[in-house]
């Protein structure tokens, strides 16, 4: 009998894993109506309401980090500032369910030539990082890296060789093989061929949505009227089922954008 009660407990446990990554966009005093005071909550209530198992977010600035560490009562977070390795400069924290996962390991790295440093790399105008972390299912104790990253806005250079050098830190750091999620504002359409090299190693959970489709892209530079045809904003993946991923056009209570990204929502299934 407790056999059969162990089987079937094993069997009703939820093998879904959510997954999100959203430029929020940093708290820019001059941004107007679009002002983070007036997209904040917007944001936090769909992160709770969506519940995602992690979050890769982008721009976060220290503020913005602390309100919604203050509002996600159930999530932590792995990240530090770029521009000092502490709390200056922006974050590409990642935000974990700490009811379902706990921290194993983790760090962020710069996209140099020197990713042990502080450092701007190649071509890039500014810091870029990466920040990672193996975490550990509670239940079943099943482990899963996550790494999140913005690539630089300019350097074509710096792009192309964040790719690679995160390809190169990755394989590193997976020697176990475990399941892998990237997530990322890359800076990059889907048609260049750093892209492509990503999807060499990795599988784009958005990689046969149409170009046609209203909600291809990822970037709004807040214009409400404009279609934008980049999609830029990505979640990859490795030894995991996709089940879904799509993007959301998210808007606050005054019909404007939460953010100049939309967020990608996915859905996987544990093996």
């Amino acid at each position: 009998m407790i056999r059969w009660i162990f089987l079937l407990s094993i069997f009703l446990i939820n093998n879904d894993l959510k997954v999100l990554s959203y430029n929020i966009r940093y708290n820019n005093p001059s941004d107007g109506v679009n002002h983070w005071e007036n997209r904040k909550q917007t944001i936090t209530n769909f992160i709770i309401e969506e519940n995602p198992d992690f979050a890769g977010l982008q721009e976060v600035t220290h503020s913005q980090l602390e309100f919604l560490l203050s509002n996600l009562i159930d999530y932590d977070y792995v990240g530090v500032g770029r521009d000092d390795g502490k709390q200056k400069g922006e974050y590409s924290p990642i935000f974990f369910d700490t009811n379902k996962f706990s921290f194993v390991e983790g760090d962020t790295f710069w996209l140099s030539e020197t990713p042990n440093s502080i450092s701007v790399g190649w071509d890039a105008s500014m810091e870029r990082i990466c920040t990672y972390g193996l975490f550990e299912e509670r239940k079943l104790k099943r482990k899963i890296f996550v790494f999140n990253t913005h690539f630089d806005h300019v350097g074509e250079l710096a792009r192309k060789n964040s790719a690679v050098l995160l390809i190169k830190k990755i394989k590193e750091l997976n020697v176990n093989e475990y399941p892998v999620i990237l997530t990322g504002d890359f800076n990059l359409d889907s048609f260049s061929e750093t892209i492509k090299l990503l999807q060499k190693e990795f599988i784009d959970s958005n990689k046969n949505i149409r170009i046609d489709n209203k909600y291809y892209g990822t970037y709004t530079g807040f214009k409400l009227e404009a279609v934008e045809s980049r999609r830029i904003d990505y979640v990859f993946f490795k030894n995991l089922i996709l089940k879904s991923s799509r993007h959301i056009h998210l808007k606050t209570e005054k019909k404007l954008w939460a953010s100049d990204h939309h967020p990608v929502l996915t859905l996987f299934k544990i093996n």
